[in-house]
């Protein structure tokens, strides 16, 4: 690039920034707001306020989300293995490719940390980080509903609610004790049960997380000298980078917590794999914090 382009480039640049700033001094205080900026963060932990009309019951906005998100899911795996599945070839394309390396990440992710029983985790690793990823995801397109009041809001992320998150870690709880019982019965209850705080900690670490991005992304949108290009920047990168990081965590702490309770252990060696297994638990844990 020649430096008349640089120059142009950066003139460009600085009369927009300079269109924007005029724009945000010149609306700054007339633009109406139907509620405050704590009204808005408070609503957006607890949703007391913004109600969505949904069969003749008032429910919060992240039920429409996840709603939403479980349809196109649905829908999305539908179409994949009537249309694309069958055109899978050996040499695989672009689409063929994206989806066995999604796949395989989180088939490995199962195998490599129960390698004796992974075939269920494998299934249920690769929902539950579709569902978190492109649920996180889903807010970045500003859906717009109406709520009982007649304000318009924007559609949050399903796990974003404190529910929503709660049921995310509760299941995949479930899931490691149903490890547990197949391997080892009474035993694999047991060693679930020794870590009650599992779901409480999966719950609230998933939850904060994604509540944290949609509260900067609030505050950036409430102030208008602030609401022209910071909010595309703050909320696709909050966003991508939450939706990235927590698939990870929660598959990865499902995968290794699952392993470790559906081990079958034997007399002989059993305190030198148990050492490793605290060891990798421990690893996990310290990466996930």
């Amino acid at each position: 690039m020649d430096k008349k382009k640089k120059i142009r480039m950066i003139c460009i640049f600085l009369a927009l920034a300079t269109i924007f700033l005029v724009l945000s001094l010149l609306l700054n205080g007339k633009y109406e707001k139907h509620e405050t900026i704590r009204m808005a963060m408070r609503d957006a932990v607890l949703h007391e306020d913004n109600k969505i009309s949904f069969l003749g019951m008032q429910v919060n906005p992240s039920v429409i989300s996840a709603y939403t998100v479980t349809g196109v899911l649905l829908l999305l795996a539908l179409v994949i293995r009537i249309f694309a599945v069958p055109r899978f070839k050996l040499v695989p394309g672009k689409l063929q490719l994206l989806i066995e390396e999604w796949v395989g990440f989180f088939d490995k992710l199962a195998k490599g940390n129960s390698p004796h029983r992974h075939k269920f985790l494998g299934v249920y690793l690769f929902a539950a980080g579709s569902y978190i990823f492109v649920g996180t995801c889903f807010e970045l397109f500003g859906v717009q509903v109406m709520t009982t009041e007649g304000h318009s809001v924007a559609l949050p992320a399903p796990l974003a609610d404190i529910n929503g998150a709660i049921m995310m870690g509760c299941l995949s709880y479930l899931v490691i004790l149903s490890g547990g019982i197949a391997s080892n019965k009474l035993k694999g209850v047991g060693k679930t049960l020794k870590d009650f705080s599992l779901p409480i900690s999966m719950s609230f670490r998933l939850f904060g997380a994604l509540l944290s991005g949609m509260l900067v992304t609030e505050l950036v949108y409430y102030y208008i000298t602030l609401s022209f290009v910071l909010p595309v920047i703050v909320g696709v990168l909050f966003t991508l980078l939450h939706a990235l990081i927590q698939t990870y965590v929660l598959t990865m702490l499902t995968s290794v917590f699952y392993g470790e309770v559906s081990e079958v252990h034997t007399k002989k060696g059993k305190g030198k794999k148990l050492r490793k297994r605290r060891k990798v638990r421990k690893k996990a844990e310290t990466n996930a914090a």
